[in-house]
């Protein structure tokens, strides 16, 4: 009896790290790619989702090349802090959040420009959905403390 519990607990274990190896994997799965090919793989997605046209394709297209862009540059920004060991104050981190927020808007801003009204309504619904799976997983993952 014994020993049916301690293979049945066994079994539970490896299951469940295989299945915690499998979503790490899963969401590396744009990091892979060259940026040049993040945007084209955002691009058809996209193309296929609200249906662009060739002058939708071009325009978001580069909305989407910008977006990938400075998220390089943040991303390296913040890695060299890391490197340093330099700790951002509550007004960097207030000012980061401003700045992110405000390309948001702007970027709403274009694509409503962009896009008919069907178009936008879908591509709003699509972000939105977006947001929630991803605030989903994070919501799994244990969180690191951070020390301010």
């Amino acid at each position: 009896m014994k020993k049916l519990f301690v293979l049945a607990l066994l079994i539970v274990g490896i299951t469940t790290i295989a299945q915690e190896e499998n979503r790490n994997q899963q969401g590396n799965e744009m990091g892979q790619f060259s940026p040049e090919q993040q945007i084209q793989l955002m691009l058809k997605k996209m193309t296929l989702e609200l249906d662009l046209n060739d002058s939708q394709q071009k325009e978001v297209s580069a909305i989407i090349s910008e977006k990938i862009a400075k998220k390089e540059a943040m991303k390296s920004e913040m890695k060299s802090k890391k490197d340093k060991e330099v700790k951002l104050t509550n007004d960097e981190r207030f000012a980061m959040q401003m700045k992110m927020l405000d390309e948001q808007i702007a970027t709403k801003k274009r694509m409503e420009k962009i896009l008919n009204a069907k178009q936008f309504e879908k591509w709003a619904s699509l972000k939105e959905e977006h947001q929630q799976n991803r605030q989903g997983k994070s919501k799994g993952k244990p969180q690191s403390k951070r020390q301010d």
